[in-house]
């Protein structure tokens, strides 16, 4: 399995922004599909968005498209989430995800977990 740390999380006005990274380490980060989840308190986690391998193709929920851009550096083993004209309703924890392919990721099959960053939207 790979190895995920989060970073970037903090608190924000409403309207304001904010860039998750998430780091990974142990395997070749090229070989995995990344995408990043979210759990708000009382509700199940909820996919937000995912990225290929290549970086080529990205994926959002309807609730983020528009505001949230996902990206990656293969060279830096890195993966990003840029978060734009941020909601209270954004506010959770959000969590970076791999696995082999973003189709799965997309359907919520995920091979590894990041533990979590902290986003919070004051209004």
């Amino acid at each position: 399995q790979v190895q995920l740390v989060e970073s970037g999380g903090g608190l924000v006005q409403a309207g304001g922004s904010l860039r998750l990274s998430c780091a990974a380490s142990g395997r070749t980060f090229s070989n995995y599909a990344m995408g990043w989840f979210r759990q708000a308190p009382g509700k199940e986690r909820e996919f937000v968005a995912a990225i290929s391998r290549d970086g080529d193709s990205t994926y959002y929920a309807d609730s983020v498209k528009g505001r949230f851009t996902i990206s990656r550096d293969n060279a830096k083993n890195m993966m990003f989430l840029q978060m734009n004209n941020l909601k209270p309703e954004d506010g959770a924890v959000y969590y970076c995800a791999a696995d082999t392919t973003s189709y799965r990721l997309r359907r919520g099959v995920v091979g590894s977990w990041g533990q979590g960053t902290q986003v919070t939207v004051s209004s």
